[in-house]
């Protein structure tokens, strides 16, 4: 009984210690900066926010930036879920020459830090055209080495090969097996993938700061960056604060609607018969 106590206990702090951010910026986006700045710092709702809201909107493009964001990162994870799955898929299942050897050269290509490809990485972009275009940040990486190895980590393990020569048997080709048999059984690894994806794309920074020039085309991440520099009205943290709180809604939902297969993506294969 006070072992359970104990660790209920331990549990709830750590629960407390990762919500507190979230809630402190929710309830600074309630106040005006002064009171913010204030001390001791405000801990409850204040009567600010509709008017943090109305003059975030007046001062810049949210709407735009926002859609902007959903654009990048719905497209780059919905490429991601299908090419990575696709080669995932032919790792774990198909021999052929080389496989092994393939398979650690993709995986070496992790160890590479991404800060060490940016020059040549902006090289290609500008000769493909894609400078200050989305196309930039979709394309490039919509096969990583990641996702095909979370997917072929999956397909190992969980998908049964008895299952795919029953379908070959039948008569089924190589592409209504993937679509319609092997597909429902990836879910869980469609939506934990997907959301890691989802998150890291949104959050981005750099590569929408290197590739973007227009400014109807920045996603959320620069424009926040803009408006904690504004040299005309300086910094307005409350409306710095409900930019935020608007901007991790939709990772919200995201997580909210695929927890399920997120979680049980995460415990797949931990326990055996």
């Amino acid at each position: 009984m006070i072992k359970k106590i104990i660790v209920y206990t331990v549990l709830v702090l750590l629960v407390v210690v990762m919500v507190m951010p979230f809630y402190s910026m929710i309830v600074m986006s309630t106040h005006n900066t002064p009171r913010i700045f204030s001390f001791p710092p405000p801990m409850w709702f204040g009567s600010y926010g509709l008017l943090n809201l109305q003059n975030m909107l007046d001062g810049t493009n949210f709407p735009r930036a926002f859609l902007n964001s959903f654009i990048v990162s719905a497209s780059f994870t919905t490429l991601v879920l299908f090419f990575c799955s696709m080669a995932g898929y032919a790792f774990a299942t198909y021999r052929f020459p080389g496989q092994n050897k393939l398979f650690m050269i993709l995986l070496a290509t992790m160890m590479i830090p991404w800060t060490a490809g940016i020059i040549p990485w902006f090289i290609m972009m500008s000769r493909f055209g894609w400078i200050d275009t989305f196309w930039a940040l979709i394309i490039p990486g919509s096969a990583n080495a990641f996702g095909i190895f979370w997917m072929r980590q999956y397909c190992t393990n969980n998908v049964p090969r008895s299952l795919m020569e029953a379908a070959k048997i039948d008569g089924c080709s190589e592409w209504f097996i993937f679509f319609r048999v092997i597909t429902p059984i990836l879910k869980p690894a469609y939506a934990a993938l997907g959301i890691m994806q989802f998150v890291g794309v949104w959050n981005d920074f750099m590569q929408p700061l290197l590739m973007l020039r227009s400014r109807h085309l920045h996603t959320l991440p620069i424009m926040l960056n803009v408006m904690q520099g504004d040299p005309l009205r300086g910094t307005d943290v409350g409306q710095v604060m409900i930019a935020s709180t608007v901007a991790i809604l939709p990772l919200l939902v995201v997580f909210l609607c695929a927890s399920k297969y997120f979680m049980s993506s995460l415990t797949a294969g931990a326990l055996k018969e």
